[in-house]
């Protein structure tokens, strides 16, 4: 006669299956899940209950408590940081594995295949849960998210290993101290995740993350063998570890890599490599041709037929998958067939995209895969890129030398007109120039995906005036409301000085740099180096209030580029910004290097009056045409800025 354990493991396990079976749709997939956490539950009441390890009253208030933690997290963690919980996830999965690995080790009097499983749980889970840990921290930003090339990169992996294989030998027959075998196989297997996920960047995240996944199920599974009742965390590992696994060869041939080749790092660019080569040069004469006659992009837009819209990480980063939804519905209610493109990594998880339309409910049968959406382009009217970048860069196909050479792309470029609606034309996570912004039958809207689908949304209704495609800057002389300025601006610069110290304005600062990034302005931060009373005094005081250190621009890196900015925003700054410096002699400041803000289009002074600076020298700055000055408390004035352009939208 079975016993009641007995059966509610089988139990369990149909219940992994069947919620498995019912995730490959994404119409059962909320149910699927719902089935897998209650085969979960049960199997964790089951376990604790039979090795009599818990109460039952303790049992519940543990899941009592691991519920109340899990709807917290559901609530608290956003789409766009999904892709970090995952690996983060797949982490913790490591990390029990070799937590119970390492104390069934040490229990002792084991037989020389439980030695060996356990070892082996403990490699598995080590490099599971570190790697994981690196990749929640690039996808999380906390960690540097482009590749990272150690000096003898393989060495680290191949010395890791051998020292993992002659441990796991040592444990097998019993050779040495148990205790030092273990403790070797925790470390290195944590030295061989981190230095085999540091390196992976770009496309090959998602990849990697599957490739986790299925570590994580294949050390519960191996875990499960050192355990005397371990067949239900067997059988679980192994479902986990397979579906993984074949999760990441389906990646693998989606973007034309082979799985070695990323184990081994050779699909990243190395330290010291050529730069990805531009647009071959034989392709300028195209670009050159005279502009066809023919409808503008507002009017194709309005009489598509036909229309792809693609999205991608961009769009994840602006929350702007119902804009996109939005923009669907309206073109199809004007009579237009419409789809949407996934790409089988765009994102920073396998299906993240999915995942966020049909969170705001886009059918399942309008998402169409990479060969689906390319046949569907061959006849499209317009494809309207959404925050995609290296996903549709033709570069992939026609530049050898590159890191995305070969890897299958949604081929935007063969719809008669593309609209990019990119926050900039920078290249993607792989660092290379997009080709397809060259052509002439695209037009770019950049800045903020919300905005720009906004744009083309009254553009379809027929509410707002066909967009310029090139801006240029107006002749007249600028507006002198600052809020206005900083409105219609889309570079901004901040200057900080000893003003701001004293005012201790920081933190309006931070407001302001916040609020002009969210509206999709470029912002950043030039720091002169004697700006304050003290070497990296600025510097300090933005770290103060957590200002991302990537913003702050030394004098050398921003002075040739101040023509092109919109407006400099200057807070307490004085002799450090003063053109007097190059133009009067005799000056106890004539010849110091200066920030020349002088030269960007508008500037904006929150001083606290025009008296000189601490050298004395008249601010010739205050009196030009393009400058407005706003004299009083930093802090002060900085919170009037912040509220105006609240106000103003």
């Amino acid at each position: 006669m079975l016993s009641p354990f007995l059966v509610v493991q089988i139990l369990c396990i149909g219940l992994f299956i069947y919620g498995i079976r019912l995730m490959n749709s994404p119409e059962t997939a909320v149910t699927g899940n719902l089935v897998g956490a209650v085969g979960m539950a049960g199997a964790i009441i089951m376990t604790m209950v039979e090795a009599q390890v818990l109460t039952m009253g303790v049992v519940w208030a543990g899941l009592l408590v691991g519920t109340a933690l899990g709807v917290w997290l559901s609530a608290a963690v956003k789409m766009i940081q999904m892709p970090q919980m995952v690996a983060l996830f797949n982490g913790f999965g490591g990390a029990a594995s070799f937590l119970v690995a390492t104390l069934t080790l040490l229990e002792g009097g084991l037989t020389p295949f439980t030695l060996f499983t356990s070892a082996l749980a403990i490699v598995v889970g080590g490099v599971t849960f570190s790697g994981s840990l690196v990749a929640a921290g690039k996808l999380h930003g906390v960690l540097h998210q482009r590749p990272v090339h150690l000096k003898g990169h393989n060495s680290y992996l191949f010395v890791s290993a051998a020292i993992m294989v002659l441990s796991t030998l040592g444990l097998v027959f019993q050779v040495g101290s148990v205790v030092l075998h273990a403790l070797l196989l925790l470390v290195f297997s944590h030295v061989f995740g981190y230095v085999f996920t540091i390196r992976v960047g770009g496309a090959d995240m998602p990849i990697t993350i599957s490739l986790l996944n299925s570590f994580s199920g294949v050390a519960g599974s191996v875990a499960g063998f050192a355990l005397p009742n371990g067949a239900l965390l067997v059988v679980v590992g192994s479902i986990v570890g397979a579906s993984g696994l074949i999760l990441t060869q389906i990646m693998c041939r989606a973007m034309n890599r082979h799985l070695m080749d990323i184990l081994l790092g050779k699909t990243t660019m190395q330290p010291g490599a050529k730069p990805a080569p531009q647009a071959p040069q034989a392709e300028q004469p195209k670009q050159e041709a005279a502009k066809p006659q023919g409808p503008s992009w507002e009017e194709r837009l309005r009489s598509a037929k036909k229309v792809a819209i693609i999205p991608g990480y961009g769009m994840a980063l602006a929350q702007a998958q119902l804009q996109v939804k939005q923009l669907g519905e309206l073109l199809e209610s004007r009579g237009a067939e419409v789809r949407f493109g996934i790409h089988p990594v765009a994102g920073r998880m396998p299906g993240h995209m999915n995942v966020l339309l049909a969170e705001v409910d886009v059918p399942y049968e309008k998402l169409c895969e990479l060969d689906d959406i390319n046949a569907f382009l061959e006849g499209a009217d317009v494809a309207i890129i959404v925050g995609a970048n290296d996903v549709v860069n033709p570069a992939a196909i026609e530049l050898p030398d590159t890191p995305i050479y070969g890897m299958p792309i949604i081929r935007a470029d063969l719809a008669e007109q593309v609209l990019v609606c990119n926050y900039d034309t920078k290249p993607g996570y792989a660092g290379v120039d997009n080709s397809l912004y060259n052509l002439e039958k695209v037009h770019m809207l950049l800045g903020d995906a919300k905005d720009s689908l906004a744009q083309l949304l009254e553009i379809v209704k027929g509410e707002a005036e066909p967009v310029p495609a090139a801006p240029s800057a107006p002749e007249a002389a600028p507006a002198k409301d600052p809020a206005a300025l900083l409105k219609s601006a889309q570079r901004v610069v901040i200057v900080p000085g000893y003003g701001m110290a004293l005012a201790q304005a920081q933190g309006q600062v931070k407001m302001l740099v916040e609020l002009l990034q969210s509206a999709g302005k470029q912002v950043e931060i030039a720091v002169h180096p004697v700006a304050g009373r003290m070497p990296g005094h600025m510097n300090v005081l933005m770290a103060e209030v957590d200002i991302p250190y990537e913003l702050l621009l030394e004098m050398d890196q921003i002075n040739h580029q101040f023509p092109e900015v919109d407006v400099v925003v200057v807070v307490g700054a004085n002799d450090v910004i003063n053109p007097a410096a190059n133009t009067h002699e005799g000056t106890p400041i004539y010849g110091m290097p200066v920030l020349n803000v002088v030269e960007a289009k508008s500037v904006i002074i929150y001083n606290l009056d025009r008296s000189p600076g601490y050298a004395g020298v008249e601010n010739t700055l205050y009196d030009m045409d393009h400058c407005v000055f706003v004299p009083g408390d930093a802090a002060a004035s900085l919170q009037a800025l912040v509220q105006a352009l609240k106000i103003a939208g």
